[in-house]
């Protein structure tokens, strides 16, 4: 249970909002992918202002002497795709998250590993309350770390017509993010299709990692969808001033294997989620942090 939990994130939005004057070029360019992200499904907007970035922290949490400024750029972007959030889970509930690699999960299918590749995952795939996008913004870039993206768009069209149907039917479970869990002991949601909506232009949820079929033929397709992703990705090594803009809903996303060095000059991306607007989650919310709890 979660009872008073003092943040600042609406004053940083409002902040945001207020006192941000983004290009135009940017603002245009943010608003028509939000009209329409297809067939795509990612932005990449490059040269933007981050200023100075002190050394990387050793943690995502750890107290870092950096300005507000790229904190407060990203929070303008976010907003005019819809309503940022934080997740209880994720570093705590900030609703801007530092990505940096830490010794201790550099081998997991976690934001801070390093020397393994991110499997493709719709982010938040299990959650009942998932982002409809993903915002990465880099302050410090390793040319050795590309962030791969893939979208529906580009697979369908080498899918199997079997595979496709299959996909549509609720024949596929997703387990919980061990980041979520807490301790508790994991389980499988409740079956659900991987492709929902128009069948020329669908929605997908997919996790490489955390998704199973409930039979053979939907084991199949699921295996057939990862192959067909992984033969038609992009892959981008993030530099500082690069933001990536991703619709939750077409692409998903994994990150290459890097070494890190763990000596401060380390790779650091910026992270924040967007939900098309706060009603859903009211239930499952403090503020602008989204509280689902999940296991057993």
């Amino acid at each position: 249970m979660y009872s008073t939990v003092k943040r600042d994130d609406e004053t940083l939005v409002q902040t945001a909002r207020q006192t941000v004057e983004l290009p135009a070029d940017v603002r245009d360019a943010v608003l028509a992918f939000r009209a329409d992200s297809t067939p795509q499904g990612w932005l990449l907007l490059r040269d933007l202002t981050v200023g100075d970035v002190p050394a990387t922290p050793p943690e995502p949490t750890a107290a870092t002497p950096k300005s507000n400024t790229s904190e407060l750029l990203l929070v303008a972007i976010a907003a005019l795709l819809g309503e940022p959030v934080g997740y209880e889970p994720e570093h705590g509930g900030d609703m801007v998250q530092n990505l940096v690699p830490v010794r201790a999960s550099s081998g997991r299918q976690t934001s801070t590993s390093s020397r393994i590749a991110l499997m493709f995952h719709t982010e938040a795939a299990f959650h009942p309350h998932r982002p409809k996008y993903l915002l990465l913004l880099c302050l410090r870039g390793d040319t050795n770390a590309q962030t791969t993206v893939a979208s529906i768009h580009d697979a369908l069209p080498h899918l199997s017509a079997h595979a496709i149907d299959t996909l549509f039917q609720p024949r596929f479970r997703c387990a919980v993010d061990e980041s979520y869990l807490h301790g508790r002991r994991n389980s499988l949601g409740a079956p659900s299709a991987v492709l929902s909506g128009n069948r020329s232009n669908p929605a997908m949820v997919f996790d490489e990692d955390l998704m199973v079929g409930t039979d053979v033929e939907a084991e199949r397709a699921l295996h057939e969808l990862g192959a067909v992703l992984a033969a038609n990705h992009a892959a981008v090594a993030l530099a500082a001033g690069d933001l990536v803009i991703l619709d939750n809903d077409v692409v998903v996303h994994g990150r290459s294997p890097f070494e890190a060095r763990y000596d401060g000059t380390d790779r650091w991306v910026q992270r924040i989620m967007v939900v098309s607007d706060l009603a859903a989650s009211a239930a499952d919310r403090v503020g602008r942090m989204i509280t689902t709890e999940f296991g057993d």
